[in-house]
């Protein structure tokens, strides 16, 4: 079994998984647009370049998300995507890259049950926390 998280977005995806892409190093397997899927005859002009679905591959962790319709478009609240790297080095660059533009809600720093954590929404209303692993004394 896997568990993978599925972002929805109000009409940003392709930016924001270009971004993901970029910061984590990943690569986009798929990213198809409602204009270039079988049902393109029957979606309206205005979403044809709109992403009807996305995914980002990082190591064997699986990302995926869409610009989801207006009325089933809601933003995040009560759950965060976590990335857990493996030194703070990586924790401050991937959380500076995604806080650009975005909110910070609990800066990085040390804890004492992470050398760097910190919490954030991106500029695309995504929830993250970024953590590294604590190492053995």
């Amino acid at each position: 079994m896997r568990i993978d998280p599925y972002l929805n977005f109000n009409g940003q995806c392709a930016e924001a998984f270009t971004l993901y892409e970029r910061v984590l190093g990943g690569t986009i397997e798929n990213m198809m647009t409602h204009g270039a899927s079988p049902m393109a005859a029957d979606v309206p002009a205005e979403w044809r370049d709109r992403i009807l679905h996305a995914r980002l591959v990082v190591g064997d962790q699986v990302l995926m998300g869409c610009d989801a319709p207006p009325e089933y478009y809601a933003k995040p609240k009560g759950a965060h995507v976590t990335i857990t790297v493996k030194t703070p080095a990586d924790a401050e660059r991937i959380f500076q890259a995604l806080a650009d533009k975005g909110t910070v809600t609990m800066p990085i720093a040390t804890t004492f049950w992470s050398p760097r954590f910190g919490m954030l929404t991106d500029r695309f209303g995504t929830p993250w926390m970024i953590t590294t692993e604590q190492t053995p004394d």
